[in-house]
Parts: structure tokens; sequence; C-alpha cells
């Protein structure tokens, strides 16, 4: 299965192409329309609904969520709208497309393609991904083997969620300077590294295409400290790539 059709789903935008699996490329231009506000179940499954049929895809897709995912079922929704804690992701995003579904966690999926085919390629040991972008998605591996939906992003700092101070909305939000931002994300990486000891840490999400305005200002890390190889586009090559895959629905 060669060719899967890999769809995005993030706090501000949904982006889709179908990949070649086995090399990670995009076979066509990926495509991108704004999640809807409200986010409902009903609302985001149209959109993944409009992706498919641009494609005029007809073979597997697999679809990112940025939330816990357990068995094809939606557990959080932290940048979504509550109303879909509990659904069946497989279940609606399978209707919606009329196609066979696989539904994994956004970061979980980035960390898939990064680990295959970007920044993490045949690295051993721990490595930590972390998407800077609506919130902060993680992923960790051990020796290449996927910790599923670990959440990282809610870890607490200085009383708050960690991506309610270093993710890139934060950044907006508060219109702060790179160096200030650079700070907050400083302080969050090595939050992490003391309870993780990470060899790689890899940044990606909307952010890692700027990563030289912020990662000369970062210090102090033992772990190597890299942008995703694969940019924005990881979640949707790891999408597609989670599809046949054992113990992701």
């Amino acid at each position: 299965m060669a060719h899967v059709l890999g769809i995005d789903i993030g706090g501000t935008g949904i982006k889709a192409a179908p990949v070649d699996t086995t090399s990670g490329e995009l076979i066509a231009e990926r495509q991108k329309i704004d999640t809807p506000q409200p986010s409902s179940p009903d609302a985001v499954a149209d959109v993944v609904q409009q992706l498919v049929t641009a494609f005029h895809w007809t073979g597997s897709a697999g679809v990112t969520f940025p939330g816990v995912v357990v068995d094809g079922v939606i557990r959080t929704a932290a940048n979504l709208d509550q109303g879909w804690i509990g659904v069946d992701g497989v279940k609606v995003f399978g209707a919606a497309a009329k196609l066979p579904v696989t539904v994994l966690n956004d970061a979980d999926a980035a960390g898939i393609a990064e680990v295959a085919f970007g920044a993490g390629k045949g690295v051993r040991g721990t490595v930590l991904l972390l998407t800077l972008g609506t919130g902060i998605g993680s992923a960790l591996f051990i020796d290449g083997t996927l910790v599923p939906n670990t959440e990282f992003g809610h870890i607490q700092i200085r009383g708050k969620d960690a991506e309610k101070r270093a993710s890139e909305h934060a950044r907006e939000e508060h219109d702060l300077s790179w160096g200030v931002w650079a700070g907050r994300v400083d302080e969050y990486l090595a939050h992490m590294e003391a309870l993780l000891s990470p060899d790689l840490i890899i940044i990606g999400g909307g952010v890692s295409k700027k990563s030289g305005k912020f990662f000369p200002r970062l210090s102090g890390l033992r772990a190597k400290v890299v942008p995703a190889a694969m940019l924005n586009d990881a979640g949707i090559v790891g999408a597609a790539m989670a599809v046949g895959r054992s113990g992701i629905s």
C-alpha cells in the first residue's frame, strides 16, 4: 500500500495530500482548509470529506487528531470542540470520507514520519518530538518504537499548561519577541530534559520553518535539538504511514 491519503487536523487548519509511504514524499500538492469554528465533529468531518473529494481519493486514508486517541476513539480535545471527547473517530471520519481510515494523535503522526524519513532517522535511544503550533504536541520514541499519546504540552510550567506559554499560538497571542518566546521554549525544553533525558529533541509544527529566529537563542541542554526535517508536512506523511500499522486504528 504505497499511496495513502494523509489528513492532518490542527487547531487552525486541516491539511491533506496523497503520500508515497515508501519514500515519505507527497505525490500531489497539499491542500489546506481552515479548521471550522466551532470545530464540532460534524463540521470537521465535513472538511475531511471536502479534502477527500478534492483529490478524488478512493484508497485508504490516515487522519490525525490533536488529542489522545485510543483504539480510534478520541479521549481529549484541548484545542478543538469538547464535543469530540468520547467520539469514535474511525467511525466518524470513515463515514465522511467513505473510505477505510486510520486515526491517531497528530504529534505521534509527525514523529512517525520524522523517525522514518527525517531528523530522527537511524537515531537510537530516546527521541522526543515536540510540535509548536496552536498547542504543543509531543511524540516519544525509544529505539524507534513509539510511546503513544504522551501529550507533554500539558505539563505544568509556572502554574500553567506548557502550551499556554511556549506554543507558537502563545507567541502570537501575546505578541512576544523571538527572544522572550525562546526563553519560554528553553525553560520548557529544560523541564522535558529533566523528566526524560532524551538523546535528541526534534522541534516541529508550523514554527519549524522559522527555526533560525529562535534556535540560536536556545541554550543549556545536554540533548541535541534540531528542527524537523519535514517541517509542517510531517503530520500528513505520518498519518499516511500509520495506515496498516499494528496498535493504531
